[in-house]
């Protein structure tokens, strides 16, 4: 996946200082520095796992010494009591870890749970989940990472990799027209390869950019199920088409069912609640 935040590395140097400082000094007082001990990594409720590789990663860059078993795969369902890792090593490298690999797994574990729910709430159709850039700043490609692992698809990761023509520009611009005319124009004289991707707030505007074309997909934003529906239709399969603004697992199928391509889902990464996850050092 590209994107222009935080190598892995990186990020897992400036959380750890964030949180260490200059030192745990809980463990440095309390803990012989030789002292050695087996952690584990248990699911404390029913969802769908993510974060391992992160974690490992962690575990390696705090002290390259400790020996890592990862026991059930990324993105599987997990249970109540469930040990999905373990790691073996000297125990101040084991709690300097702790925290950051219990937010990180807690949080992609969560992302990844949501998401797989509305995956499932659309089975049997063709749709896709997508999620969206309502995420935690310096975090979002480990939420992305996460969605995936649920069975999710990623929409742009920035605002870099695709033109994404909203409201706002469409009104800016002076129109539907004129605003893809202009992101035309723009892709040509850059010589860069972007998708472009329109929004719509009703069925006159899908039209307008029926008239246009020169785009890849369509949003239909807040769009009814039935609206939706009869937006699908006229596109034809023309385009690609996207569903957006405030589905939810109640609704979801109904829009589902109107044969769009891609429904975005801003929830999965701003509402999602972290799985509960411990380690435990014995």
């Amino acid at each position: 996946m590209e994107h222009y935040g935080l190598s892995i590395p990186e990020f897992i140097r400036q959380a750890l200082l964030e949180d260490t400082g200059d030192g745990d000094h809980t463990s440095l007082s309390t803990i012989d520095e030789k002292a050695t001990g087996l952690a584990k990594v248990k699911v404390k409720e029913d969802g769908v796992i993510a974060g391992l590789v992160l974690a490992d990663q962690i575990l390696n860059q705090v002290d390259s010494s400790l020996k890592v078993k990862v026991l059930v795969s990324e993105g599987a369902a997990v249970k109540v009591g469930d040990i999905v890792m373990t790691a073996e090593g000297n125990v101040r490298s084991l709690l300097k870890a702790e925290r950051l690999l219990l937010n990180c797994m807690q949080r992609m574990s969560g992302i990844a749970s949501l998401t797989r729910k509305y995956v499932d709430a659309i089975a049997g159709t063709n749709t896709k989940v997508l999620d969206t850039r309502k995420t935690t700043p310096n975090f979002r490609v480990f939420e992305k990472w996460a969605v995936q692992l649920g069975g999710g698809v990623n929409h742009r990761f920035g605002l870099y990799d695709m033109i994404l023509i909203k409201d706002n520009h469409v009104d800016a611009a002076g129109g539907i027209r004129p605003a893809i005319e202009k992101a035309n124009a723009y892709l040509k004289q850059t010589g860069k390869k972007l998708a472009i991707e329109i929004e719509t707030r009703n069925i006159k505007e899908v039209m307008e950019v029926l008239d246009c074309g020169n785009v890849q997909r369509i949003m239909l934003d807040n769009f009814s199920p039935a609206l939706l529906k009869e937006a699908v239709d006229l596109i034809d399969r023309r385009f690609e088409t996207e569903a957006s603004g405030g589905i939810n697992l109640k609704t979801i199928r109904d829009f589902a069912l109107s044969g769009v391509d891609y429904i975005s889902v801003g929830a999965l990464t701003h509402s999602y609640t972290s799985l509960d996850i411990s380690m435990k050092i014995s």
